[in-house]
């Protein structure tokens, strides 16, 4: 066995017993197909009032510009699928699933700590560093370079096993590692249900999300008041959206996650639609101390409860 061979198994092993469900490894290097796609995506603004995405170009597409050296890009999926969804009843306002328990940055980060410095220990010095969502990587890309799944039409992630109920995580480390096979084929075939399903019509092509049009974008990225065109088109949502994941057939195969981190505080599996209307900012405080809802602030939750009161649900 070669000892990029044996890199790769201790990759693989060190992933499961951090508890993440899938490690692909890819070859770190610039992505020249992304290039031209990227690029007219940031020329239609799609990305809204999101500046920071046109940020850093040449970043996004090459991962030596974020690791001196890099030679490896390992992809890692966590899951997040609840064993319960809230709300209870059909009028409640509706959280995202990846919100409901604590933020999966800060639990995310700590495995990716550790996993680098048990590589560090079974292998030796490497200079890598680790990311859930927190700098220009095209993480979705590198995930299907790295034999993790497919880019469906809804643009996120798609696994035969799992669906897309699940984050992703890179490791950039200048170690040899003998790379997994890219997934080449497309598993949505004819299937539309994303799309159909979409109420503000963001998947304006297959892979192409306009990102000033997804619920998502509307109630966490956008900082002024939401368009009075999206009135009665928001469904409940109060805080990200899962439309698009809650429609696609192969999610009928995401299972209970298994982390206690993502469970959901007593009080929040309790909000009602009152009680997310009459929230004051210690009680938001309080219940969404460790959460990423409280990346919107509670403005901005505020803001928009009241679009979805004042505007029609």
């Amino acid at each position: 066995m070669s000892s990029a061979e044996k890199h790769a198994q201790i990759l693989k092993s060190t992933s499961k017993r951090l508890g993440f469900d899938f490690c692909g490894i890819a070859k770190a290097e610039f992505l020249e197909s992304e290039a031209p796609r990227l690029e007219e995506w940031l020329n239609r603004n799609y990305q809204g009032k999101m500046a920071y995405l046109a940020n850093h170009f040449e970043k996004r597409l090459d991962p030596t510009k974020l690791v001196e050296g890099a030679k490896t890009v390992v992809s890692l999926i966590y899951n997040y699928y609840p064993e319960k969804q809230l709300p209870n009843q059909p009028e409640d306002l509706k959280l995202a699933k990846y919100a409901y328990g604590e933020d999966y940055h800060d639990v995310i980060r700590t495995k990716l700590t550790e996993f680098l410095e048990v590589l560090r220990e079974e292998i030796g010095e490497i200079n890598g560093r680790s990311f859930v969502d927190s700098a220009p990587i095209m993480e979705r890309q590198w995930a299907q370079r790295a034999g993790l799944g497919w880019i469906g039409k809804n643009s996120l992630l798609l696994n035969r096993q799992m669906g897309s109920f699940f984050f992703l995580a890179e490791l950039i480390i200048d170690l040899e590692v003998t790379p997994d096979t890219p997934l080449a084929k497309d598993y949505c075939g004819t299937c539309t249900a994303c799309i159909d399903a979409c109420p503000t019509d963001a998947i304006v092509q297959p892979e192409v999300i306009d990102g000033s049009r997804c619920i998502s974008y509307l109630t966490i990225e956008l900082k002024e008041a939401i368009p009075d065109e999206f009135a009665g088109k928001m469904e409940n949502w109060v805080f990200g959206c899962d439309i698009c994941q809650d429609v696609c057939p192969w999610n009928r195969f995401s299972r209970p996650h298994q982390e206690p981190a993502f469970q959901p505080s007593e009080e929040l599996a309790q909000f009602s639609k009152r009680e997310w209307k009459e929230m004051t900012e210690e009680t938001f405080k309080r219940v969404f101390a460790k959460s990423a809802v409280k990346r919107t602030k509670f403005s901005g939750i505020k803001r928009n409860v009241e679009f979805l009161d004042l505007k029609g649900l």
